[in-house]
């Protein structure tokens, strides 16, 4: 009985330390990237200025200003960008007119952003339901990917932590 409870516990371990390096069931609403070369990086008009992503992690949060999760979910990338700003460059896509996106006064979006009315990296990324985020490594690896808010795996400052200690 000893034996079967360290092994769970070891299971179970092991388990937190892939966790994001696996979906582990992760209800997906677009084509799992995960741990393969991210597409390029397309944004059709930068409304912020453009970003310095040479050696940088990426997170690319795909969103809509109609959108409400994707709304509840900026500020927190906010916070994430604001943390992490030696490592971590956030950027935000919409497929939106550049006009639609400067209308919304609330939240403030602090981070980068634009749109590719083309949806370029939409397509790409087969992507079916926003918010969708993706995280790249430097080496343009994609490390994370889904919807920020989905519980049991969201988004937060310690899943971004962890990618960095492990994949700068």
């Amino acid at each position: 009985m000893k034996n079967t409870i360290i092994l769970l516990t070891m299971l179970l371990f092991s388990g937190i330390g892939f966790a994001q390096e696996s979906n582990n069931g992760k209800q997906l609403w677009a084509k799992s990237f995960l741990n393969e070369k991210a597409p390029e990086l397309t944004v059709e008009t930068w409304i912020s200025k453009k970003p310095d992503t040479e050696g940088k992690f990426v997170i690319i949060d795909f969103w809509a200003t109609w959108c409400g999760p994707c709304r509840k979910a900026i500020p927190e990338l906010n916070e994430i960008a604001k943390e992490f700003s030696k490592d971590v460059v956030v950027i935000g896509i919409s497929d939106e007119p550049v006009e639609k996106i400067k209308a919304m006064k609330e939240p403030v979006i602090e981070y980068y952003y634009g749109v590719d009315t083309k949806k370029t990296m939409d397509k790409i990324l087969e992507i079916k339901g926003i918010p969708h985020v993706i995280i790249i490594d430097p080496k343009g690896i994609v490390r994370w990917e889904g919807f920020p808010l989905l519980e049991n795996h969201k988004l937060t400052p310690e899943v971004v932590k962890n990618l960095i200690e492990k994949y700068k």
